[in-house]
């Protein structure tokens, strides 16, 4: 049978149509993915600089409040001292270090 020249026919046509729309098809589910992927990867960056973001603003937090704490330094309560010096003294002397003369007049001294 002689082979027909020209235009092709209704089945050639229809396999034509439709490599065209599966290739368009392909590409154009290829072009939705990868776009999806930049917009993911954009939105973990966000919120990558927004963590860092916080992290920072946190730190600075806690270098004014050390900063402060470090500025005003906290005097020691004079009734704590002075019952430490006590206690000391009082462990010189049931030591054996201090006399009972020595304790009296540094016990004296320190409560004067």
């Amino acid at each position: 049978m002689p082979r027909r020249r020209g235009r092709p026919g209704l089945v050639g046509t229809m396999a034509r149509t439709a490599v065209v729309a599966g290739t368009a098809n392909a590409v154009v589910g290829g072009m939705n993915r990868s776009q999806a992927a930049k917009q993911q990867a954009a939105a973990d960056q966000q919120q990558a600089n927004q963590a860092a973001f916080e992290a920072q603003a946190q730190m600075a937090d806690l270098q004014a409040q050390l900063a402060a704490q470090q500025a005003a330094p906290q005097a020691p309560a004079p009734a704590d001292d002075m019952m430490s010096k006590l206690t000391q003294l009082a462990s010189l002397h049931s030591s054996g270090v201090l006399s009972d003369e020595e304790f009296a007049a540094a016990k004296a001294k320190l409560l004067a």
